[in-house]
């Protein structure tokens, strides 16, 4: 950075500072809200609920989960990007925000120019998933597999535009194979067919399917993120299987309406970061399968934008219409 653009920046956060000197010192004075643009249950609610504990516990003001799914997460996430910018309205978002721009023609809301960042809180790896029926044990012998059998095998997701969803349109075009796609409403529907069978593959999160992969209800052959998973390290990444450049991660973090003042966006993130930080807690979140991430509002914000920009080629290349 040249010293005169870090002394024009360095002079803007002055400004914005000291235009909003209560808020830095003030917030929070009242109950913050929290929407969850899902269903109660599931890793997005979980995160969102997560963070309320902490805030609570931090800051003393109460700070509640309000549930407001429908949509592919567009009813909810419309919610926020509507509130008033002061801090008391935030979304638990998910990676979906980042596929929507591309699997919907027209959105109520622009999601660079509507959101502040505030933290990537949570990654909860999805894994490559089988039927003990499929006689796959490793991510090569899965494409030999499919290959073999083009359009014969079957995987579930949640639904269109899923992570889980996608996570399998990648792994046919990085693989070059043809595996039918079968949605389900919801990732609880998607994970019942593959424990009975009917459905051969899946693309389920750690959390969900750890216990069937452990028990031996299924078959965990791969993680989808580059680096395995700290809950089964004994199982490789599609990466380290032979799939190069694979890497698909179902995240959780949160957002704030556009025009928050930054002082404020500073203390969310300075609270979530230190909640989700603590060790007794990032225990646990490894032994459920999700990891703590607690990037920074401008960390964020670029990891949204480059998620937005893979996920936009994907859908193009697997020909998934906007809809």
């Amino acid at each position: 950075m040249s010293n005169a653009y870090a002394a024009i920046a360095a002079a803007a956060v002055s400004v914005v500072c000291a235009a909003h000197p209560v808020a830095a010192q003030s917030y929070p004075s009242k109950p913050i809200r929290i929407i969850v643009a899902t269903a109660a249950g599931g890793g997005t609610d979980f995160n969102g609920r997560l963070v309320a504990q902490k805030l609570t516990e931090q800051t003393g003001q109460q700070a509640v989960v309000e549930n407001r799914a429908g949509a592919s997460t567009i009813i909810g996430t419309e919610t926020v990007a509507r509130a008033a910018p002061d801090g008391y309205t935030l979304l638990a978002a998910q990676s979906t925000i980042t596929i929507n721009p591309s699997m919907f023609a027209k959105l109520p809301y622009d999601m660079i120019r509507d959101f502040a960042p505030v933290s990537h809180t949570l990654t909860a790896p999805n894994i490559l998933t089988v039927h003990p029926s499929v006689p796959a044990r490793t991510v090569k012998e899965f494409v030999a597999l499919a290959k073999s059998k083009p359009g014969s095998l079957t995987y579930g997701s949640a639904g269109p535009g899923t992570s889980p969803h996608l996570s399998g349109e990648l792994l046919k075009a990085l693989a070059k194979i043809d595996v039918l796609h079968v949605a389900y409403k919801g990732s609880g529907p998607s994970l019942i067919s593959l424990i009975a069978g009917e459905t051969d593959v899946g693309f389920p999160s750690v959390p969900a399917s750890i216990q069937h992969i452990k028990s031996g209800r299924l078959r965990g052959l791969a993680v989808t993120t580059k680096a395995r998973a700290k809950a089964l390290p004994e199982v490789p990444s599609i990466a380290e299987g032979g799939v190069a450049g694979y890497e698909a991660t179902q995240w959780f973090g949160i957002l704030a309406p556009a025009g928050t003042p930054r002082p404020v966006i500073d203390r969310l993130y300075q609270e979530i970061a230190r909640g989700l930080r603590s060790p007794d807690l990032r225990e646990r979140l490894v032994a459920e399968g999700m990891e703590v991430v607690a990037s920074t509002p401008d960390e964020f914000a670029s990891y949204i934008r480059s998620e937005t920009d893979k996920w936009s080629r994907v859908i193009k290349s697997a020909g998934i219409k906007p809809q």
